[in-house]
């Protein structure tokens, strides 16, 4: 089985997701340091990450491929690939303190191979335990202290481990220490199901998957916080056969001081930019006019020339023959632009308007705390939130949605996008015809 696609709107057929589980709740415990945008409810947000992979398996007939419950099936019935679980597993499992009851627990732990199962080795994997063991005078006095070292909280953000292009599967060097073991999970996935990987970022490269968009003829890379200038050469030397790449480079909002930025609120390229058909995209478009592009021509395979023209995100969308339907920056800071393709015209998005309340009152927050840095964009946001309750076209609800006939399927992601993204993010898609 072969992962590619030639361009985002093309037919999705198949899709990899991972449904949170105890990983989200040690993310709540300090949102902030997890990578979150805001807390939210863990039940509600399962329940919508459900509706999620409901919709498109049974709305749009989309192949869905369950990252863990397909890694523990694949284990289950493969000795080789139940052995290579075990191995990562004890990659990411420490013991630490007393020696003597160090050296027990690991020799228990070895002893039992056979009888733990591989749910357990891929819980160790996402939760990277650290077991600290110090006894005292007693039977069993034994202080036991589990700490969980970076467990993989924004695993079920599927997009960013890996990109997939006209060549294949291309593997992430993600840029925060919070995120660098989740490729990981999703390179054992691949391989466990025997998928051809066309490249792997090395350091000093990073690269987020969230940083890509294929557009047939060719394709878009952001390079800013999460993809760096050495991912993407790797990426150009072996990773896509593009006629041509677009380097965006990640934008300041222009409403952002020019010393002090938050490169959060648009850390990909797909949080301000999507594509819906292959002729509409959708973005902010203060954030794509101070987008620079660098173009790079393709002359031979794996060799890209860097042009000499100088443009920025709008002006090059609109030279290929795009049309654009604007955005606010409440509603980009809302996820519109986050959505999912799944058709030529037809897109899976965020319910803008359930959300919008919650990220004014985070952006309040921000701007209460540092009112040097988010006070302009407080102001923006409440101004939009006017303007678009009197005009009633909170995205994807929008006239121009409509005019350029693009069919919205909105879900109510509330809580699962306070994780910092939404369908689109939350989902890798392996296949387009």
């Amino acid at each position: 089985m072969k992962a590619k696609i030639n361009a985002e709107w093309d037919h999705l057929s198949k899709v990899a997701v991972h449904s949170p589980g105890i990983e989200m709740y040690f993310g709540l415990l300090d949102p902030f340091a997890s990578l979150y945008e805001r807390s939210f409810s863990m039940k509600d947000a399962l329940k919508e990450h459900e509706l999620l992979i409901y919709t498109l398996k049974h709305e749009f007939k989309i192949d869905i491929i369950p990252l863990k419950e397909t890694i523990i099936e694949q284990a289950d019935k493969s000795t080789p690939i139940h052995e290579k679980l075990i191995n990562l597993a004890f990659k990411n499992l420490h013991y630490t303190g007393d020696i003597t009851e160090v050296d027990r627990a690991k020799e228990e732990v070895e002893k039992n191979k056979k009888i733990l199962d591989s749910n357990y080795y891929f819980n160790t994997v996402l939760l990277n335990p650290n077991v600290e063991l110090k006894s005292s005078t007693g039977t069993r006095m034994i202080h036991l202290h589990v700490t969980e070292n970076e467990p993989l909280t924004n695993l079920y953000f599927m997009r960013d481990q890996q990109a997939v292009t006209d060549k294949g599967i291309v593997i992430s060097r993600m840029s925060k220490p919070q995120r660098r073991r989740e490729p990981q999970l999703t390179k054992f996935l691949w391989n466990s199901l025997k998928m051809p990987i066309a490249c792997e970022i090395k350091d000093p490269g990073t690269f987020e998957g969230g940083d890509f968009i294929p557009m047939k003829e060719f394709s878009l890379i952001g390079v800013g916080d999460r993809t760096n200038m050495s991912g993407v050469e790797q990426i150009l030397q072996e990773g896509l056969n593009y006629n041509e790449v677009g380097v965006v480079q990640q934008p300041k909002h222009p409403l952002l001081p020019a010393v002090k930025n938050d490169l959060m609120i648009n850390m990909h390229l797909d949080t301000y930019f999507n594509v819906a058909s292959d002729g509409v995209v959708v973005g902010c478009e203060p954030l794509l006019k101070n987008a620079p592009v660098a173009i790079y021509y393709r002359e031979n395979q794996g060799e890209y020339v860097k042009s000499k023209e100088q443009t920025n995100l709008h002006d090059y969308i609109v030279s290929k023959g795009f049309e654009i339907i604007d955005i606010t920056t409440l509603e980009y800071l809302a996820y519109a632009s986050n959505f999912l393709c799944v058709k030529n015209g037809t897109i899976v998005s965020v319910e803008v308007d359930r959300i919008v309340k919650d990220v004014i009152n985070s952006l309040k927050d921000k701007a209460a705390d540092n009112p040097e840095i988010y006070g302009n964009l407080l102001m923006q946001v409440k101004k939009d939130y006017k303007y678009l309750c009197n005009e009633g076209q909170f995205f994807p609800h929008k006239k121009e949605i409509y005019q350029h006939d693009i069919d919205a399927y909105p879900l109510n992601l509330i809580n699962l996008t306070g994780g910092y993204g939404g369908a689109h993010c939350m989902t890798c898609a392996l296949r387009r015809r």
